[in-house]
C-alpha cells in the first residue's frame, strides 16, 4: 500500500482502511443508505488484499456505521432503516410490546452555551446555540421529556413544522434533512425528583421520581453534534442495554 498524507502509520493494517473508509464517509463520499464500493474494488483503490478490507468493513458493521445485506452488498448505515430507526431509543415497555413513540416539540429558542453545554459539545462558554424540547409518549401517555441542545450552525434552518412533519426519530430527521448522521452515543444516568416544569409535561407529582439521561451523540470522526438530557418515567418502562 503507498503511503500519502492521508493515510495513517503505526497500526495494523485493516485499521488504517477503517480510518480511510470513515474518511471517504466524512467527506460524503457515500451517503446513508447507498452502497459502498465491493470489497474488491476497495482493495484495488487502497493496494491491499480483499481479507483486510473484509475486515475493516467487518469492524464498522460491528459499530453500525455499514450494514451487510446477503446477496446486494454493503450498505452506508441509515436511521431510516426500519431496525436502525430508534436504535437510541433504550427506554422500553417492561412487557416487551413494540411501541412507537409519538413526538411532541415545542420551545425552539437561540441561546448562548453555558459551560456543561459548552464542554459536551466541544464549545466555547457563550457560543451561540440551538435548543428545543420535546415530549414522548407511548401509547397516549408522556414517558420523556428531552431539551436538546446543538451548536447554532448544526442544522440551519431548522424549525419546529419541520420536526412535526417528519414521520421518524429525530435522528432519522436530522440525517434526511441535513445529512447529518449520528453513529453512537455516550450516556450518564441517575435518579432525580421532578420538578414543576417536568411534573406538568409528563402529568405527575412534582417530586415524583425520574430517571436523568445525559447524551452526548456524535456523527463521524467523534464530533459531537448533540448534547440531550431526557427525563424518563420508569413506571412499567426499563431502560434498556445489552452489553458485550
Amino acid at each position: 500500500m503507498k503511503k500519502s498524507a492521508t493515510t495513517p502509520s503505526f497500526r495494523p493494517l485493516y485499521e488504517q482502511i477503517k480510518i480511510l473508509l470513515t474518511q471517504s464517509l466524512v467527506a460524503g463520499e457515500w451517503k446513508p443508505g447507498e452502497a459502498i464500493p465491493s470489497e474488491m474494488d476497495l482493495a484495488e483503490r487502497f493496494r491491499v488484499s480483499q481479507g483486510t478490507v473484509r475486515k475493516a468493513i467487518d469492524e464498522l458493521a460491528s459499530e453500525h456505521i455499514l450494514m451487510r445485506r446477503q446477496g446486494k452488498g454493503t450498505f452506508v448505515a441509515s436511521h431510516s432503516e426500519p431496525s436502525y430507526q430508534y436504535r437510541f431509543l433504550r427506554v422500553t415497555p417492561d412487557s416487551g410490546e413494540k411501541l412507537h413513540p409519538k413526538n411532541l416539540f415545542f420551545g425552539l429558542e437561540r441561546g448562548k452555551a453555558n459551560a456543561d453545554t459548552a464542554r459536551a459539545l466541544g464549545l466555547k462558554p457563550g457560543s451561540p446555540v440551538m435548543q428545543f424540547k420535546r415530549v414522548m409518549s407511548f401509547a397516549g401517555r408522556p414517558m420523556i421529556l428531552d431539551d436538546i441542545v446543538f451548536a447554532a450552525g448544526q442544522f440551519p434552518g431548522l424549525t419546529l413544522a419541520e420536526l412535526e412533519e417528519f414521520a421518524g426519530s429525530v435522528y432519522s430527521f436530522y440525517e434526511t434533512v441535513f445529512g447529518v448522521r449520528m453513529i453512537r452515543a455516550e450516556e450518564r444516568l441517575r435518579a432525580v425528583a421532578a420538578d414543576g416544569f417536568a411534573a406538568a409535561h409528563l402529568k405527575i407529582a412534582p417530586g415524583a421520581p425520574l430517571l436523568s439521561v445525559d447524551r452526548i451523540a456524535y456523527t463521524y470522526g467523534d464530533k459531537p453534534v448533540e448534547w440531550r438530557r431526557g427525563l424518563c418515567l420508569t413506571d412499567g418502562f426499563s431502560y434498556y442495554n445489552e452489553l458485550s
